[in-house]
């Protein structure tokens, strides 16, 4: 049995194709939905961007710059905002 051997063209294409995606950017939409004599149970909505963070953040996709748990600048803004909340309380 013959094995075959990966050549560098072959991981070259494949890059190519991983820098066009995320250069482009790729949305896969979909919807399940669970529905028993036609009274609709359940609804699921995934929806999956693969794109990289300057082309997310040029269509207005910058959601991790405001996450606390993602960005520390984000976690010291929501901080400070705690403190003046509890100051103004006392």
């Amino acid at each position: 049995m013959a094995e075959r051997m990966a050549h560098a063209i072959e991981a070259t294409n494949l890059a190519d194709i991983l820098e066009r995606v995320l250069d482009k950017g790729i949305v896969i939409a979909g919807d399940i939905q669970i529905r028993i004599a036609d009274i609709e149970l359940l609804t699921i909505k995934i929806r999956l961007l693969v794109a990289s963070v300057d082309k997310a953040m040029e269509m207005g996709i910058n959601w991790w710059q405001t996450d606390s748990y993602l960005s520390s600048k984000a976690k010291i803004e929501e901080l400070e905002e705690e403190i003046k909340r509890l100051k103004s309380e006392a």
